[in-house]
């Protein structure tokens, strides 16, 4: 129904950058949100930014001031600008969508396959 890309994973240096992409496609009729979340290894999925499809950004304490979520020019597109990236950082990323794919459906969460950032020297 709805399908999330995501690409940009990497292993870089601390302090470095890394930007990641996530692309929705299939049978969407409207999605109200899109947004990123990590896992680590150990831990529970936890969200890192969202932002909704009026513009209202959402972000987690940890990645304030580093992290930019924005919204592609290309429809139901998003991207992750991570700058001063720490070894905790290192997780996979997962791209959200909150989407309906006809009318009539209710809108419900779509998760890409995730994308690993690794943050160590």
């Amino acid at each position: 129904q709805v399908q999330l890309v995501e690409s940009g994973g990497a292993l870089v240096q601390p302090g470095g950058s890394l930007r990641l992409s996530c692309a929705a496609s299939g049978s969407i009729f409207s999605i109200t949100a899109m947004g990123w979340y990590r896992q680590a290894p150990g831990n529970q999925r936890e969200l890192v930014a969202t932002v909704t499809s009026s513009g209202s950004l959402n972000y987690a304490d940890s990645v304030k001031g580093r992290f930019t979520i924005s919204k592609g020019s290309a429809k139901n597109t998003v991207y992750l600008q991570m700058n001063g990236l720490k070894p905790e950082d290192t997780a996979v990323y997962y791209c959200n969508a909150v989407a309906k794919h006809s009318v009539i459906s209710a809108f419900r969460d779509y998760w890409g396959q995730g994308t690993q950032v690794t943050v160590s020297s």
